[in-house]
């Protein structure tokens, strides 16, 4: 299980939320809630200050919404026993989908991460989007039917694609490896099967949520760094996850790598990172030195295979993606880098190039603490990241209190 409250909650902000007058606040003392796991009314009205009538009205609406509910927890000091109100994370739920290159999951969580039910296939995102979205409805549809719930009980829809994407509008820009997708307005599309709130980003950046939310909670500087046909990174910056002006930050595959020559790249430049160092270019190498990989799976195979060429080609793999990532350690300053994708099922390999590099290149005051490692929860960092993402948005005071008003 993973914990949204870790992404969500800052406890500073809660007696802003609260003090405001009407029914807004309700998201704040929800928060208040989930963060102490129960609370009474006393509890409440001692912890932000406000009159017990206006507690009461705001809980009365979290409790009327079914988001709070009675709770047994708490031990009774004589006397009648205080009523005690917790978090229901079984109120409503959230359609989670993690959309790459060549493959899709999909899940059903609640508000509090619990995976209800899932599925995994291979999926070719250049198919359009017509073929991949209309799969994740007709999925969607199956995985909610399958946990005894329907579109109705749906909080909103969480998606990860392989490529740019203007955040604030859901709408992908120029993704290379995504033909047909360009400006389509996905949001719209998906909000057509379910009327919620759909919210889009780029994968790397999902999966940089969902290390943080799952993994990390503590690591408020963060990289992720996805290695598989491409690379890519999310970056967590003090508990947020920075996506830049237009939504492009963290596009390390196409930064100029030092051993990148004039090794033409997808995106229509030379030298990237992403060229030399991704699965993609790890297995073109292989080929030209008599063996035979089509793609990072490949590679993967081959150094647990004990192919001593594989294995040397990861780590030079690593080394050049070190190089890069050197600088933004000197920049950025992260507490932890976690390497993901399919080319971190390697083993040590990457990992151990990655290191060699970031440690040789960045200041020891930068690298003191610094924990480089690999992704703690896997393949299924995408939906778990599209999740916390949308439970993020909708239990968010300017959403949640607008809904309950």
């Amino acid at each position: 299980m993973w914990h949204p409250r870790s992404v969500t909650i800052a406890t500073s902000s809660i007696p802003g939320s609260l003090a405001s007058g009407g029914s807004a606040g309700a998201a704040a003392l929800l928060a208040l809630i989930r963060e102490r796991g129960s609370c009474t009314r006393a509890d409440l009205t001692r912890a932000t200050g406000l009159a017990r009538s206006t507690v009461a009205s705001r809980l009365d609406a979290l409790l009327a919404s079914g988001l709070v509910h009675a709770s047994s927890s708490g031990v009774s000091t004589g006397g009648r026993p205080a009523g005690h109100f917790a978090f229901n994370p079984g109120a409503q739920v959230v359609l989670a989908a993690d959309l790459g290159a060549t493959h899709a999951r999909i899940a059903v969580t609640d508000l509090d991460g619990t995976m209800l039910a899932s599925r995994e296939e291979g999926l070719d995102i250049a198919a359009g989007p017509e073929v991949v979205l209309g799969w994740l409805a007709t999925t969607g549809r199956e995985l909610l039917s399958e946990c005894g719930r329907d579109v109705s009980d749906l909080a909103g829809v969480g998606i990860g694609l392989p490529g740019p994407v203007e955040h604030d509008t859901g709408r992908p820009a120029n993704p290379p490896i995504m033909p047909g997708w360009d400006g389509i307005d996905v949001p719209a599309i998906v909000a057509a099967d379910f009327p919620v709130p759909v919210l889009v980003d780029n994968d790397v950046n999902v999966m940089a949520l969902g290390e943080y939310a799952a993994a990390f909670p503590e690591a408020d500087h963060l990289l992720f760094i996805k290695v598989a046909t491409g690379i890519g990174s999310g970056i967590i910056n003090d508990g947020r996850l920075n996506r830049g002006a237009r939504g492009s930050a963290g596009d390390l595959g196409h930064v100029l790598s030092p051993a990148g020559g004039t090794t033409e790249c997808r995106c229509g430049n030379t030298g990237c990172l992403e060229a030399v160092a991704s699965g993609a270019a790890v297995a073109a190498r292989l080929r030209t030195e008599g063996l035979d990989p089509h793609g990072s799976a490949d590679v993967v195979a081959l150094v647990r295979s004990g192919n001593m060429a594989a294995a040397h080609a990861v780590r030079q793999a690593g080394r050049d993606i070190g190089q890069i990532l050197a600088s933004c350690v000197s920049l950025l300053n992260p507490s932890v880098i976690v390497v993901g994708g399919e080319l971190s099922e390697s083993g040590e390999m990457l990992l151990a190039g990655v290191r060699e590099a970031v440690y040789r290149r960045s200041l020891p005051l930068a690298t003191e603490h610094l924990q480089i490692v690999t992704s703690k929860i896997g393949a299924s960092g995408g939906v778990v990241g599209a999740a916390t993402m949308v439970v993020t948005h909708v239990l968010s005071p300017a959403v949640l209190d607008r809904q309950l008003a």
